[in-house]
């Protein structure tokens, strides 16, 4: 079984909010999302904890597309513009290195118009570890 197909089934938080991995390869990983109305905040705009398991989703298959089992340890997120209900996300991670041990990444969450949303940078760990069910 691939990573999309396999954190698509396991990954149950980010199936819980919609989140999809649709793309991933060596050099890239997208997961996509369309903005519902329980992913707004009291401001009606998505709410950022949404939008930061759609990107942390796509820096999961990506690093962990090694085969090797990978968790983040560290994340940052800048928020550039507000996602509305019915907006089509779009995640796209690509390696910023792609350490044996430590990994980085970053990614892009853009809506249907390519307007980028938000930024984050990710970091990983590998373990010495084969990815499993």
């Amino acid at each position: 079984m691939n990573i999309q197909e396999l954190l698509n089934r396991t990954d149950r938080f980010a199936a819980n909010a919609g989140c999809r991995i649709t793309e991933v390869d060596e050099h890239h990983a997208v997961a996509e999302m369309t903005v519902s109305a329980e992913h707004l905040n009291g401001g009606n705009v998505c709410q950022g904890g949404a939008l930061f398991t759609l990107a942390d989703l796509a820096i999961a298959a990506l690093m962990n597309n090694s085969g090797q089992l990978t968790f983040g340890i560290s994340n940052n997120i800048i928020f550039v513009a507000s996602a509305k209900e019915g907006d089509r996300l779009r995640a796209e991670a690509v390696h910023i290195t792609n350490h044996p041990k430590i990994p980085s990444m970053e990614v892009r969450v853009t809506n249907q118009t390519g307007q980028l949303i938000c930024h984050v940078t990710g970091m990983g760990y590998r373990k010495s570890l084969p990815i499993s069910e």
